[in-house]
């Protein structure tokens, strides 16, 4: 069977690039060997994603965007810190410049995008199923799958995540480390409302985010991303619900008052790669298949659709051309689009990952420095909203909330 891609990966990121092709009238074959029985059960993912403003002007452009219409919470300021000590650096939008972006739990993300994949014609959705053999030359690209099914197109599409095989088999090299610390995730209720306000509290041990959801039936509600150090992280997974909440309480300050209702938590390890090129013959990679970033600045899954935006829109304009979709120029666009800001994400997100993980007061000094002089820049901290929106750089079309 012939299709126009073949995308490795149904996850956000995969799934996201078949409808963003779908839009404009490509077709593609979605392999994944994840049961959607488990990935799209409620208690599947327990994490939470800042979806910027431009990655969500593109979703409202491929038709997710009304499948999540009223279920996310606006980040309408971040405030950033060092510690508790007064002086924090607030980043808060003009009141017609709209929300900074929208928080959504994976879950819903998940559902809404396998929906919206499984409705679309242009979309073919093989779930529980992998490649078993993939050939990639100057033909194109066969695969054979594991239900003895064969397929081929004139490119692939890795979007299998961090560890990709596709990537691994194509001999593209990974500048890779792990950091000493391990992110504790969940949710949990709190007395007072953040009216929309995330907040990033850096300690030595790492960054303590705090991210606004939606209020339920008991009332108000945020997400946490709590970065531990790797000896501690099992320890904060043992901890009963009502130790949890009073160390978060502690680290808070107790400025949502008081904490209740946390869900329950899991722990992923932290680390960094970054792919040498995201392309190779046939082949071009998207999302954590090419890099993965420190949650610091929570742009991971942003990243991933940037890198889906801008692919998209270098093959619409090559299909309008008539151009082999695998072509090597299609891929060197796609290559010379993405690596630079990808690399300069990469750089920043480690940078202030060490920066902020430095011990003693000299180095909680200079950090609070820092966040004084951008507050006192308004042009510098005009650039890091930019930054948080994903509106820097030459944004392709989609992230404009246009069609290519």
């Amino acid at each position: 069977m012939d299709t126009d891609v073949i995308i490795l990966g149904g996850g956000l990121v995969g799934a996201t690039q078949a409808l963003a092709l779908a839009a404009h009238g490509l077709t593609s074959i979605v392999v994944d060997p994840a049961d959607p029985a488990v990935t799209l059960a409620p208690g599947f993912d327990g994490r939470a994603s800042a979806v910027a403003s431009a990655s969500g002007r593109m979703l409202d452009a491929i038709g997710v965007g009304e499948r999540l219409a009223g279920r996310g919470c606006p980040i309408r300021q971040i405030r950033v810190s060092d510690g508790l000590e007064p002086g924090a650096l607030d980043f808060v939008p003009d009141a017609d410049d709209g929300a900074l972006g929208v928080m959504y739990e994976n879950k819903l993300l998940r559902r809404a995008l396998f929906d919206a994949a499984s409705a679309a014609p242009s979309v073919d959705l093989r779930m529980q199923t992998s490649a078993t053999e993939t050939v990639r030359d100057a033909a194109g690209v066969t695969a054979t799958l594991s239900d003895g099914a064969v397929i081929r197109a004139p490119l692939l599409i890795a979007a299998e995540g961090r560890n990709s095989p596709t990537r691994v088999a194509a001999g593209i090299t990974v500048a890779q480390w792990r950091y000493d610390h391990a992110a504790i995730i969940g949710a949990f209720h709190h007395e007072r409302d953040h009216e929309g306000i995330a907040f990033e509290i850096f300690y030595p041990a790492g960054p303590f985010a705090l991210l606004p959801l939606p209020d339920d039936e008991i009332g108000h509600r945020s997400a946490i991303v709590w970065t531990v150090t790797a000896k501690d992280a099992g320890g904060m997974l043992k901890l009963g619900d009502r130790g949890f909440l009073a160390e978060a309480e502690k680290r808070m300050g107790g400025f949502l008052g008081t904490l209740s209702a946390a869900s329950p938590r899991a722990s992923y390890p932290l680390g960094f790669h970054h792919a040498a090129r995201i392309t190779a013959e046939r082949l071009a990679l998207v999302g954590d298949a090419g890099h993965g970033i420190h949650p610091i600045a929570g742009q991971g899954l942003n990243l991933g659709f940037r890198d889906v935006a801008t692919l998209a829109e270098v093959l619409v304009d090559g299909k309008r051309l008539g151009l082999d979709l695998g072509d090597a120029a299609l891929l060197a666009r796609y290559q010379r689009w993405r690596g630079l800001d990808t690399f300069m994400v990469a750089a920043a997100t480690d940078g202030l990952a060490r920066l902020f993980g430095i011990p003693g007061k000299a180095a909680s000094a200079v950090r609070r420095f820092g966040i004084s002089a951008v507050n006192a820049v308004p042009p510098l901290k005009d650039r890091f909203m930019a930054e948080a929106r994903g509106e820097s750089g030459d944004l392709p079309k989609l992230l404009q909330g246009l069609t290519v």
